[in-house]
């Protein structure tokens, strides 16, 4: 049995499907119990932020795809370890490797992972770069026109798609990739107009890339997250502090088939952007 964190998340949903679909036997760790899911995936209502609520989660489980940031993360791998659990399999990231404590994103992240290793379990971390899904946050910009104002425009990324990372996560929880840490990319960097142009193409529709200045970005950031992500997105792409345009292999070595293009994950999701 294996245990999903962020189930109703881009990869938690993935790799719930994924396991389901294959016959593994899986639990969904939701909030709600009327969480809908796969057929063959069960659901286990907790939060990874009361860890002594998830002691009936945790029952019978072999491995746990976990995400970072949750405050008492060495209690929950405690309780993890005491239940039988023997593998952790992390959604980290790029920015885990810059060890930055001073960067609210590289902290957390970092953090997670030193916890998972001095836990005493078997690991596995997933470094994803940016995610294809990011694009959805254009949603509110493509149901009032063609036009969106693109953040960072001249950064370019190699952008991963949640079902690749969650196809990674799902051969790491089986096993023999202990101690291995993952970087997860697409299969070519792309800047923000890049990315308006291929979502042009598959949606057929006529989008223009507004690139947006820095103190544009800057403001936009500041409406709509705490200061502290604000100075971490901008050490990272504005300071150039994380590297996402570099290419790795990673997914395709341990899944055996090719990362997915942004066209291909923008096709099976075309009807999101609809």
């Amino acid at each position: 049995m294996f245990l999903v964190t962020g189930a109703t998340g881009n990869v938690g949903a993935a790799l719930v499907s994924a396991l389901a679909e294959a016959g593994t036997p899986v639990r969904a760790l939701v909030r709600r119990a009327d969480v809908v899911l796969p057929d063959g995936a069960e659901a286990a209502v907790g939060d990874l932020n009361d860890p002594a609520g998830l002691d009936a989660a945790l029952e019978g489980v072999e491995g746990i795809f976990l995400l970072s940031g949750y405050d008492d993360m060495p209690a929950m791998l405690a309780r993890a370890r005491a239940a039988g659990v023997r593998r952790i399999v992390l959604l980290s990231g790029g920015s885990a490797e810059l060890e930055d404590l001073g960067n609210a994103v590289s902290r957390y992240m970092t953090l997670a992972e030193r916890a998972v290793r001095e836990s005493g379990l078997d690991w596995t971390f997933l470094r994803p770069r940016a995610f294809m899904s990011n694009a959805l946050r254009w949603l509110p910009q493509l149901r009032e026109g063609d036009t969106i104002r693109a953040q960072f425009p001249d950064v370019a990324a190699a952008c991963v798609a949640p079902e690749d990372i969650a196809a990674v996560a799902a051969v790491a929880l089986a096993g023999g990739h202990e101690g291995r840490t993952y970087d997860l990319t697409g299969p070519v960097a792309l800047r923000p107009a890049e990315v308006v142009a291929q979502l042009a193409e598959v949606l057929g529709r006529d989008l223009k890339c507004v690139e947006l200045s820095n103190a544009e970005t800057r403001a936009e950031l500041e409406a709509s997250m705490p200061q502290p992500y604000v100075d971490a997105f901008w050490n990272f792409y504005v300071e150039g502090t994380l590297d996402e345009a570099t290419v790795h292999s990673d997914v395709a070595e341990v899944t055996g088939r090719p990362a997915w293009t942004l066209a291909e994950w923008a096709r099976a999701h075309a009807d999101a952007f609809r």
